[in-house]
């Protein structure tokens, strides 16, 4: 089914561009890469990996990564920009890798693209070694709630309130802006937590990360409404 994101490929590529979005760039590598330390991790494999920004990222800390993704014209631009990167055509839902096979499994605001999240989180659990880490980076479920009306304005355009409605209900819902126009999907944060618990997974990690950096309106606007969450899941050892 048609989520939007093959011919939307080309506005994203174009919009995130090597520092990201405002989001990635100012909130989300930072919180996500502090989780990466040096020397922690060996091998990675980012799922949905897009135009391979992240994965260049993780390289460039001396990450040997993998990343996969079911939509060509990211991959084609990920591949262009860097030859000697591991890209490859694949689905969260069913991963084509061994066992135990990385030491991390990133998943970088991908869940939400996902219908079947359930069968990707275990995936992503089978996939990392016994002491490895699932990181995740996610919309959160109060953001996508209200993603679909966005702020309330005045006459003057200045934001007044982000509305949440209907936050218990998964649901799909399609977003657009600067040329892009995809489906993600709504699910309370009670949805996620389930499914990585019931993978087998342990919660390591929290939070809702603020942005460090950029302009200081935007900043203003992003502390108004928690976007973002990240959590860092690991697979227990068994003695």
């Amino acid at each position: 089914m048609d989520n939007g994101w093959e011919s939307s490929a080309q506005a994203w590529i174009d919009s995130v561009g090597e520092r990201g979005d405002w989001g990635r760039e100012h909130v989300l590598d930072p919180a996500m890469l502090a989780r990466i330390g040096d020397g922690r991790f060996q091998n990675a494999l980012d799922v949905g990996c897009g135009e391979g920004r992240f994965c260049r990222l993780l390289t460039a800390r001396g990450v040997a990564t993998t990343g996969i993704d079911p939509t060509p014209p990211l991959l084609e631009a990920a591949r262009n920009r860097d030859p000697a990167g591991d890209y490859r055509f694949g689905r969260a839902e069913q991963l084509d890798f061994e066992s135990a096979s990385f030491d991390l499994v990133v998943s970088y605001v991908t869940l939400i693209d996902i219908a079947d999240f359930g069968a990707a989180i275990r995936e992503m659990a089978r996939v990392v070694r016994p002491g490895g880490v699932v990181l995740v980076a996610n919309l959160n479920g109060f953001a996508s709630a209200g993603a679909e009306q966005g702020w309330v304005k005045d006459e003057a355009g200045r934001h007044l309130y982000f509305p949440v409605d209907r936050y218990l209900d998964e649901r799909p819902f399609w977003f657009a802006w600067s040329g892009i126009r995809i489906e993600n999907w709504h699910r309370p944060l009670s949805a996620y937590m389930a499914a990585f618990l019931e993978a087998g997974l342990n919660l390591t990690f929290f939070a809702e990360p603020a942005p460090v950096s950029g302009d200081a309106a935007h900043q203003e606007r992003a502390r108004r409404v928690p976007w973002f969450v990240v959590m860092e899941w690991q697979k227990p050892v068994v003695s």
